[in-house]
């Protein structure tokens, strides 16, 4: 008897091939369809795989790329294992202990390493060269799976305690381990099938780490020029720093906490941190006499609204008398709104508000005069002028919040002297362990899933849907100007995401399996998994995290 043949149908393509054949090996005779390296498969349109699998039965495909959500962060993973494996090939058991991989920075992800070995120019540039060795031999990903204790007795042999205390608290029965020829270790998430697929990369010298540099998912053969983001990064740095003083770096020492009762200090502890920073910056702004405008900006689900209460109360505490104002008072009439690519109003561009009408009312006000400041009327699409007048006093200061409020054209007509600029962002400090960072995007989307679902009654299928829409409106409209603020607050909370998961996990299986959504909410469903949960009860009501789950003293 012959080999069994297999139907493969890629779009209106079908061709047989036989069973057990690899995705990989498919993907090749496909890839001149596609504008970008295939990385990964979809069969049947729900199940995706790796491409090192085999083909078992009568498939639909669709190949995944680099260009793909998906796919772009198959690649950024897979470059991980590469990187750490190469720090450890060129520096030496002896040499390094660990390599710790932190957070996002200037397109890149950046990285310390700890042990005897100096980090260097010459020694980042050995390990670049390693890394393109490895490229060029095409080395092997592989995978093997094997039980969980079987697991953590591994990463205790390898030194990788934060991954064998992370799966003392897994409920799954398997692990599974990826493998660059003698280099083991985990990853959450799916990896490439070999080096070869690395081509794109480049290492940078920074602070006391380095940064791997990668592409965008926009541009996904394109390795950015490497900018510093200064501010944000000791914003950053600060907030690891104060992680590990907490000795919580990473989510299997959150759980330890979780389990051993001690989660009530930790939100105690975390929750005065935030609160003596908020005052500190109160101070700053009391101590410069001629701020009168104070702009707070920062990206979808940073908690804005509730820290800019909290602001507010810390700056009567020294003396001075706030009011709140929303820079989406002043959108144009719905009509005047621009337009996006595909025909719908573009309420996220700067030319969705009335920048004239807001420049003249902040300078009237400053200028003493009386002034109505409207309210725009979301369903007529119109503004309003019901208000009391208002008129500035010697201690009044107006706190300002909208997503463009750092960008300079907002308030072209006010002098810098009078304007105090606040950049917000839940920047997560918290790592799943030390190869596997916790994206600040996933922690503001679970963030933004749980309050679209309490106080909008939106699915987390519909919040899931529009992410990528407001992900874009961000990188145009806030991300370019966030190094124009005189400060920043980090508004991520340690111990949220062990208090979030009870509210989202409901949420995220009520998503149907059989839409687009699905992959997402599986994806977030698995990284869930790792966490022990923590009861909200301990979360004071004037908590950032409030704004999202309800129960706060500034819920209107």
């Amino acid at each position: 008897m012959g080999e069994k043949m297999c139907t493969v149908q890629v779009g209106q393509i079908k061709r047989e091939y036989p069973r057990g054949t690899a995705y990989k090996v498919i993907a090749e005779d496909f890839q001149n369809q596609y504008p970008y390296q295939i990385v990964l498969v979809f069969i049947d349109k729900y199940r995706l795989q790796e491409l090192y699998k085999g083909l078992d039965g009568n498939h639909e495909i669709e190949f995944v790329t680099i260009g793909d959500n998906i796919g772009h962060k198959t690649y950024k993973r897979s470059m991980c294992l590469m990187m750490v494996k190469a720090v450890h090939d060129v520096g030496g058991k002896e040499q390094i202990e660990k390599v710790r991989i932190h957070y996002s920075l200037s397109k890149g992800l950046y990285c310390t390493i700890e042990g005897k070995q100096k980090l260097t120019r010459e020694f980042l540039d050995r390990v670049e060269e390693r890394m393109w060795q490895m490229v060029e031999e095409r080395m092997p990903i592989k995978k093997r799976s094997v039980n969980t204790t079987e697991a953590i007795r591994l990463f205790k042999k390898y030194g990788m305690h934060d991954k064998e205390r992370l799966f003392q608290y897994r409920r799954v029965s398997r692990v599974n381990i990826y493998t660059m020829n003698e280099f083991e270790d985990y990853y959450y998430g799916y990896m490439v099938p070999d080096a070869g697929y690395l081509r794109y990369f480049k290492l940078h010298l920074y602070d006391e780490g380095f940064v791997l540099q990668m592409p965008v998912m926009e541009a996904p053969t394109v390795v950015p020029p490497f900018q510093p983001q200064e501010k944000l990064f000791q914003v950053l740095k600060e907030s690891t720093r104060w992680g590990d003083l907490q000795n919580i770096e990473t989510v299997g020492a959150l759980n330890d906490m979780s389990a051993h009762q001690n989660m009530r200090e930790v939100i105690l502890v975390q929750e005065a941190f935030q609160e003596r920073r908020i005052a500190e910056i109160a101070e700053q702004i009391a101590s410069r006499k001629s701020v009168k405008f104070i702009l707070i900006a920062g990206p979808s689900s940073s908690g804005k609204t509730t820290f800019s209460h909290r602001l507010s109360i810390q700056l009567r505490v020294n003396g001075m008398i706030p009011h709140p104002i929303s820079v989406d008072n002043y959108f144009v009439d719905r009509e005047k709104t621009p337009r996006d690519k595909d025909g719908n109003y573009n309420f996220e561009c700067l030319e969705a508000i009335d920048v004239k009408a807001f420049n003249k009312d902040m300078s009237d006000l400053l200028d003493g005069k009386e002034v109505v400041i409207p309210t725009f009327d979301f369903e007529i699409g119109r503004r309003s002028y019901v208000n009391k007048p208002r008129r500035l006093g010697a201690q009044d200061v107006l706190v300002i919040e909208g997503i463009h409020c750092l960008n300079p054209k907002l308030t072209e007509m006010l002098a810098d002297e009078n304007k105090f600029k606040i950049y917000i962002s839940a920047l997560t400090q918290l790592n799943i362990d030390e190869h596997n960072r916790i994206p600040t995007t996933d922690g503001r989307l679970i963030r933004r899933i749980v309050r679209d679902a309490r106080a909008r009654g939106t699915s987390a299928q519909k919040t899931i849907s529009m992410w990528p829409s407001v992900r874009r409106g961000e990188e145009e409209n806030i991300f370019p100007f966030q190094e124009e603020a005189d400060v920043m607050f980090n508004s991520a909370l340690l111990y949220e995401l062990a208090v979030l998961k009870q509210y989202v996990e409901p949420l995220l299986f009520g998503v149907e399996k059989e839409s687009d959504e699905y992959p997402e909410a599986k994806r977030l469903l698995k990284f869930l998994d790792y966490f022990v949960g923590a009861g909200s009860e301990n979360i004071p009501i004037n908590s950032l995290l409030r704004e999202f789950t309800g129960g706060g003293c500034f819920d209107v």
